[in-house]
């Protein structure tokens, strides 16, 4: 969405963009909603806590949390610093009867770290302790990693598609519940488009559009 309005990722977008988006979405959808929140659109926990409130107030029934911080470069954040984060969310979610889903990422491997799943291991039970609904662990592959991420935690398991995921069938198998296609589908279509626009310049033609 962010790259359809001409910005880069990384809550470049500006929420106020992001919350109009998302209440036009509410407005015309039946099937429950979630809203990509990256880090939160706010340094503060309480800034945080205040995004959700509005989205919850539109109708989003979800959000996805990163437990890193985006920039120039992205920072991982401390499992106590994010833990405290997310504990603090889910209690006012829970205190103030908000149903909303914490679908919460862990970027170990989309970091290319070469402790991921170490990493990732120690961050699910923090997590699902602090209040987390669900684990995205966006850039896990190997079904060896996948099934051990599985295996570490009672919450449903997303992950993100990547060109040598395993099978639908495969990922079944080993319990993955959820397969987020990130920006990749809408990155697929504007190359698709950007093709079909250097084909009608070079050839005169709009033949390629039908």
């Amino acid at each position: 969405m962010a790259k359809t309005f001409g910005y880069e990722d990384g809550e470049n977008i500006p929420f106020e963009t992001l919350f109009l988006i998302a209440k036009r979405v509410t407005e015309l959808v039946k099937i429950p909603f979630s809203v990509d929140l990256e880090g939160g659109y706010s340094r503060t926990i309480d800034g945080i806590i205040e995004n959700i409130t509005k989205l919850h107030a539109i109708g989003v029934a979800g959000i996805n949390l990163e437990d890193s911080i985006p920039g120039t470069t992205r920072q991982l954040q401390s499992i106590d610093e994010f833990q405290k984060t997310l504990s603090t969310i889910a209690n006012h979610l829970n205190r103030n009867n908000m149903k909303v889903f914490l679908n919460i990422r862990t970027d170990g491997f989309l970091l290319g770290m070469e402790t991921a799943l170490k990493e990732t291991l120690s961050r699910l039970k923090c997590y699902e302790e602090a209040g987390a609904n669900g684990i995205f662990v966006p850039c896990i592959t190997q079904s060896n990693d996948i099934s051990e991420v599985v295996k570490a935690t009672t919450l449903p398991v997303n992950v993100m598609c990547m060109p040598t995921l395993p099978s639908f069938e495969d990922l079944q198998k080993l319990g993955v519940k959820r397969i987020s296609m990130g920006p990749f589908t809408t990155m697929y279509v504007h190359k698709r488009a950007e093709v079909a626009i250097h084909s009608i310049q070079q050839n005169n033609s709009f033949s390629i559009l039908f």
